[in-house]
């Protein structure tokens, strides 16, 4: 795509998002262009600039743009074996898991038109009874596209929809409305409809199950990434996601384990949790926001008692508000210096520099780690640290204070001296060790760039294949789109050859001969007492000027006032002619010569009727 067809581009998604609120830049790019072309050539806009005027003068082509870009292709339990699986081994384990009456949350993200969320209540409803269900189970349901949503929540669909669902689920489940099926009231109440943009709304919590198909292959990698961390929000610690045949959570390893990688079905690993005594220091410094001021002494004690590294707490004005032994012990500090400001402490620059740190992990909302900080408190005495300054919140989110943990390193620091030392006290008797080190490591490096290498071909390939996917779909779709029209165009045949046969019987039946000519005056008419009177069939005059027919009838005399019928007006023209029928017998034939119309347009044609006077 040329520089200018890119700001031409950009110019319609901005207006698309300006004008309705659809940020359409978190899509691919190819899939976006292939389907905007679509509008593109429906409504004949020559580019996306007069497209965008075309928007402004035509307001309901809005409508149509979105259908055409969120490709709604569903179906009832598609991809039957990851269904099948889903039902026998997720669900009952969901179930195990909670107590008897224990509420159980569901969320179908880009749930279309319905099919899906109304499979998911299906699925839960034979594994726990109707009644079950609708006390315990409650499905969230969301989609971007208001009109899919509008017709999941009426929960109707035409029988064909759901040929494939098994029967005895079609007659519990549904009831009959004539061509359609409609999802039965007690299950339709247990899945709840709604609208969502999965690349900006905030995600639903405290979820089970998650099922979100063929949704994320239309989004760029940013934002796959971006919903993936927000799916893992929204489940709870044991809960599970389950995404499209063409999709998979590769990028997001850190986030979701696979449970069975061919069906797509993945469950959430669990956060990492942090080391016991900043759990503790956090707990006991969320207490003490919220205590009693009589009850602050015993809170600061357990704050400074959370962990066996020295370590001083500050508050969020950056005083001192608590110091443990250690650190009291280690950098000669006491009393005097609580409720002190932390920068008038020797501390908060020897023996390093903490007054950025704490800045900075209070802005960033993280710890900050220095490493390998030296300390002599006296002369022929040194330590080695590891500070780590770490941010304090209360359970709300107000931010409480911040902590400084030093961690003893001497020992491990003095043990890589006497190892590096030792290195190089060996490294002569050691080369043709260290050369074989630098050949394992050059090894180690080439396989290291070979799985890079194949780590990207797998990531080309997994967007080929979300790429490929999406194509299918819009192929079903315009399949469909495509199958409509051809049911409508076989009824429309239907009808028209109903009419053409009940047309040909009343002008077989007629007793007058009737002609019909188009307005160059050639024969497309010709009934059966017009081959009776005389002696040519249809055969043999369609498509011939009417003038070149040879019959007992003198035809020159019928071309004017045919022209004339043509272009005067609706009145008939008669004519009274002297003719011979195909037997030799003369008799007087009255012509009458009406024009033929459709809806007050220029005239199809004329028609002349012939009787004998």
């Amino acid at each position: 795509m040329s520089t200018e067809n890119d700001k031409s581009l950009r110019l319609l998604l901005d207006f698309l998002r300006t004008a309705r609120g659809f940020d359409l830049s978190v899509y691919k790019p190819t899939t976006l262009t292939r389907r905007i072309a679509k509008r593109l050539q429906a409504v004949g806009a020559a580019g996306y600039k007069e497209y965008i005027e075309y928007l402004e003068v035509h307001p309901e082509e809005f409508a149509a743009i979105f259908n055409t870009i969120l490709i709604n292709v569903t179906s009832f339990f598609r991809d039957a074996g990851a269904w099948d699986y889903l039902g026998r081994e997720i669900v009952p384990r969901i179930v195990a898991a909670k107590s008897e009456e224990a509420a159980i949350r569901v969320w179908s993200a880009g749930c279309s038109s319905g099919q899906e969320a109304y499979s998911l209540a299906m699925t839960f409803c034979e594994a726990l009874g109707t009644d079950a269900f609708r006390r315990r189970v409650k499905i969230y349901a969301t989609d971007i596209d208001e009109e899919a949503l509008a017709q999941a929540r009426q929960g109707r669909y035409p029988r064909k929809e759901l040929e494939d669902v098994p029967k005895e689920l079609r007659q519990a489940y549904f009831e009959t409305d004539g061509m359609n099926l409609v999802v039965k009231s007690d299950l339709r109440r247990g899945v709840v409809f709604g609208r969502h943009d999965l690349s900006r709304d905030a995600p639903i919590s405290r979820m089970d199950l998650l099922a979100c198909r063929n949704t994320l292959m239309y989004f760029n990698a940013e934002t796959q990434a971006l919903i993936l961390n927000r799916f893992h929000f929204a489940l709870n610690e044991d809960g599970f996601l389950f995404l499209g045949k063409a999709e998979m959570a590769l990028t997001s390893a850190r986030l979701f384990a696979p449970v069975d990688m061919r069906l797509r079905i993945f469950r959430k690993i669990p956060s990492d949790e942090h080391g016991d005594d900043l759990v503790a220091l956090a707990r006991a410094s969320e207490a003490l926001a919220a205590a009693p001021k009589d009850g602050r002494a015993l809170l600061l004690e357990a704050a400074r008692q959370a962990s066996p590294s020295a370590q001083v707490v500050l508050d969020a004005g950056g005083k001192v508000v608590a110091i443990n032994a250690q650190a009291q012990d280690l950098f000669k500090l006491g009393p005097k210096d609580l409720e002190q400001p932390f920068q008038n402490l020797e501390l908060s620059f020897r023996p390093a520099d903490l007054r950025s740190p704490v800045e900075k992990a209070a802005a960033e909302r993280r710890p900050v780690v220095l490493k390998d900080i030296s300390y002599s408190p006296a002369e022929g005495v040194v330590f080695f640290f590891d500070a780590e300054v770490k941010p304090l919140y209360a359970a709300d989110g107000q931010a409480l204070g911040s902590s400084i943990s030093f961690l003893d390193t001497s020992c491990s620091h003095n043990l890589r001296l006497e190892v590096e030392r030792s290195r190089q006290e060996q490294e002569t008797a050691n080369e043709e060790l260290q050369s074989a080190n630098e050949e394992l490591q050059t090894t180690n490096e080439e396989l290291q760039s070979t799985v890079e290498e194949l780590q990207t071909t797998n990531e080309e390939l997994q967007s080929t294949n979300e790429e490929m996917e999406t194509m299918n779909e819009e192929l079903r779709s315009t399949n469909e789109e495509l199958r409509g029209t051809n049911d409508e165009l076989h009824a429309r045949t239907n009808e028209l050859d109903l009419i053409n046969g009940f047309t040909q019987s009343i002008l077989s039946n007629v007793s007058v001969a009737i002609i019909a000519v188009d307005p160059a005056l050639r024969i497309f008419l010709w009934n059966k007492k017009a081959k009776d009177l005389w002696g040519l069939g249809l055969d043999e005059v369609r498509g011939k000027l009417l003038a070149e027919i040879e019959i007992g009838l003198p035809i020159d005399r019928l071309v004017g006032p045919v022209r004339s019928a043509l272009t005067g007006g609706p009145e008939a023209r008669k004519v009274l002619l002297d003719a011979v029928d195909r037997k030799g017998r003369r008799f007087k034939c009255r012509v009458t010569v009406t024009p033929s119309t459709s809806g007050g347009r220029e005239p199809l044609g004329a028609v002349l009727v012939m009787e004998e006077d």
